[in-house]
């Protein structure tokens, strides 16, 4: 039986002069609803909704990010056996970049971790608890 549950979201972090462009392409040409937002008008933040319960968030960069594109991380759900992942991941021998955490994202508790997968890909288990 899988831990993860699904994709929560997938992040892209377009640059400042391209963050407009990228929120009107999801939200206005595909259609895709704002879910939640955060942030403030120097650092606007949203979360889309890809109709199937995924997401996209969309973070403004000022940088671009080379080699590694505009996709960051995928983030999948999961629940409380999220500690448990990340110690699976760590005895495996992957890097963990961000242990788990407890935060508070648009008034919601959630936890989440960090880690890197084979190709070096960034991973992010998100559990709304």
């Amino acid at each position: 039986m899988t831990k993860i549950t699904g994709v929560h979201h997938i992040a892209v972090f377009p640059t400042a002069d391209k963050y407009t462009e990228t929120v009107d392409f999801y939200t206005k040409l595909l259609g895709f609803p704002i879910k939640d937002s955060w942030g403030d008008e120097d650092t606007p933040c949203l979360m889309v909704s890809c109709g199937d319960n995924s997401c996209m968030e969309i973070i403004p960069s000022e940088t671009a990010h080379g080699a590694d594109g505009p996709l960051v991380h995928v983030a999948f759900w999961c629940g409380d056996g999220l500690d448990e992942i990340v110690e699976d991941v760590r005895r495996a021998g992957y890097t963990v970049r961000v242990e788990p955490q407890d935060l508070e994202l648009c008034g919601k508790p959630i936890r989440n971790a960090f880690f890197y997968g084979p190709l070096g890909e960034e991973i992010e288990l998100f559990w709304v608890k």
